[in-house]
Parts: C-alpha cells; structure tokens; sequence
C-alpha cells in the first residue's frame, strides 16, 4: 500500500478508495498501474488530446474509452488512479500570465512531493518525489513554463474531494464543472523576478529559432524529471 501521510497540507493522509462501478477496462488499468512512476508512463504512451474535434474535458472513463488525454484530463485520470491506490486525489492548479494555465496530479511519499503529468510541452510533465514542499515542487516548472508568451504567476493545491458527489472520476460526459472550480480557486503568488524570466525567455526563443522545437535539455534540475514521452525524448 502507498504512503502519502504526514504532512503539513490537510487532506494527504491515506484515503479510503471509494467504490466505484468501474469496466473491466478500466479495472485492468488501475490493477495494473501502482505507483505514479506507472501511471506516469501510461499517460507517456497516449496520444496528446489535441482537442481537434472540439474542447474537451473527460474523466477517468473517457480517457480509457478514448485512449488520449490532455493535461487536466491526465491529471483526473490520474487522481482517480491513484485515489484507489490510497492516494488523496491532490492536483496542483497553475496561472499563466498568458492565461494558458496548466494542471498536475500531485502526491507526497515519505521522500517528499512528486506530480504525475502530461503536456505538449516536455518539462511541464511529471516530477519524482523529491520536493519537500507543494510551492518547491511548483517552482521546478518556472523554467519549463517559460515561451515566447506564458509564465507562471501564481499555483493552488486543491482536493478533488471538494467537488463532493460531482462526477469527476467516471462521468460519460465533460466534466466542466472541475475547470470552473480551479479557476474560482484562491491560488497563491509564485512570481519570480521579471529580469530573470526575461532572460529565460530571450534563451527560449534563440533555441526555438535555431532547432524548431521546444527546448528541454538546457532545463536546470532534469534529474528529478519522470520519465519524457518517447516524442521528446527522441530529440537532441
């Protein structure tokens, strides 16, 4: 059974799995992904939900049903994994300053916080569990998050348990009301200094306009990074 207690967040304690009516699908997939590093390449190995046919927000189920996901939808899917793991079903909200927010699943063990993620961006994907605090492991995104517009502004920890019988886990349709509730969400101040950004930014864009694709070998920290997609890791 995973640990995820003692810490200063209410809400992290080991959970009690909730019973849910779940497919054979989607039981072989909770069966077989124990720990985030899992469910993390799970989420690796599906394709980006690009949202071609119209915005999406799905669940857990949809994500089975469909076999694709974009960032709150991976987020969800994972939650509700590892909610049935023991692990409070946490995930950390992000502000842009371009408006293009960003959502992780988010978890503690006994050596610090992790996340479980998937984005079209490579360092904006999942972290292992070696942050000692939610905002330390928010501000390993601060680079990842720099592009020719976003940058971090501000980041919340919120528990999907707030939503209360509000389907999130397996709903056939789109769950909206988990968005609207994230961005109603007080979120905290995480602003670093404009000249560095500035910086990270003109460095930013002198990589995308040299190599055509977004940088993230130059990202500092990489060795507490899970696991890349295959599509990024293939580049040099």
């Amino acid at each position: 059974m995973p640990t995820s207690a003692r810490s200063p967040l209410p809400g992290t304690d080991p959970v009690e799995p909730p019973a849910l009516p779940l497919t054979r699908a989607e039981r072989l997939v909770i069966d077989r992904l124990h720990t985030p590093l899992a469910v993390q390449g799970w989420l690796n190995a599906l394709p980006y939900n690009s949202e071609k046919g119209g915005e999406t927000l799905r669940s857990f189920r949809g994500v089975v049903r469909t076999g694709t996901a974009h960032c709150l939808e991976a987020a969800l899917a994972a939650a509700a994994i590892m909610e049935q793991h023991r692990f409070p079903p946490l995930v950390l909200s992000f502000e842009s300053i371009d408006l293009l927010d960003h959502v992780i699943f988010v978890y503690r063990t006994p050596t610090g916080w992790g996340s479980i993620a998937r984005s079209r961006d490579p360092g904006l994907h999942g972290r292992l569990p070696l942050f000692a605090t939610p905002r330390a492991l928010a501000l390993s995104y601060v680079e990842s998050y720099v592009d020719l517009t976003g940058g971090i502004k501000a980041y919340a920890v919120v528990d999907l348990r707030v939503l209360g019988n509000y389907d999130w886990r397996l709903s056939d349709k789109n769950v909206w009301k988990v968005e609207q509730m994230l961005l109603d969400w007080p979120h905290r101040r995480l602003v670093p200094a404009r000249r560095k950004i500035d910086a990270m930014r003109r460095r930013y864009r002198r990589f995308l306009d040299e190599h055509g694709f977004k940088p993230w070998k130059y990202y500092k920290g990489r060795e507490r990074w899970a696991p890349l997609p295959a599509e990024f890791a293939r580049r040099g």
